[in-house]
């Protein structure tokens, strides 16, 4: 854990069901990759569900976005956007291969439990990979233990968390700190608790408030 008096420490409000959380994920690790400053940076990922109120089993994936959009034709709209960013940002999204919306909650788990186990990040990139590029239901067990597996953790164990009652309530305290905070859409990154970047903005954004934090890190030392 950083400690924000000497290092940037990020929070990323998402859901893996987001795609633009897909394309905000790839552009702040591009950030990442072109911050040169002597300030340490450390992201860690919380939970944000779209739509808590998912069925269980997840739903139809057409009636799903009839719903949310008013109809197919709506959502095609937004998805030359996405298939356009997805370009840019080296994501090969294939949204025809999605059968079913999942309900994201024990995918939250999952995340919450890769996080003690050192495997967050490497996770949530593994969930984005199975349900947008893989058409994979990460609504259940099954699927959720075998994308574990990919990003290094014990699929028996994955198994046995996800099926018992461990991090429940922990993940939806996360989730409600987030509403507190008066979230309403993901990607959603809170830096040190002070400054926020609402939506997958470009690298600039991010490097933009690194080295405004950085400054600020440097004025409180000197």
């Amino acid at each position: 854990m950083i400690d924000p008096n000497t290092g940037i420490h990020i929070d990323v409000y998402s859901d893996v069901i987001c795609p633009w959380c897909y394309v905000g994920k790839r552009r702040l690790e591009r950030a990442l990759m072109e911050w040169h400053g002597s300030v340490p940076v450390q992201v860690q990922w919380r939970p944000f569900q779209l739509n808590p109120t998912m069925p269980k089993n997840g739903m139809d994936r057409k009636v799903y976005l009839e719903t949310k959009f008013g109809s197919l034709d709506a959502f095609k709209e937004m998805e030359e956007r996405l298939l356009e960013a997805g370009r840019a940002e080296q994501i090969p999204f294939a949204f025809e291969k999605i059968l079913r919306t999942p309900n994201t909650f024990l995918a939250h788990r999952l995340m919450w439990y890769a996080r003690g186990q050192g495997k967050q990040d490497a996770v949530v990139e593994e969930l984005f990979r199975a349900y947008f590029v893989g058409g994979n239901d990460i609504g259940n067990i099954p699927t959720l233990a075998g994308v574990a597996e990919q990003a290094g953790l014990e699929q028996r164990e994955v198994e046995f968390f996800l099926a018992s009652e461990t991090g429940m309530a922990e993940v939806k305290t996360e989730e409600a700190t987030g509403h507190r905070m008066g979230i309403r859409g993901v990607p959603y990154f809170v830096l040190n608790d002070l400054y926020a970047i609402s939506g997958a903005q470009r690298p600039e954004a991010f490097l933009l408030a690194f080295q405004r934090i950085g400054a600020d890190l440097a004025k409180n030392t000197t």
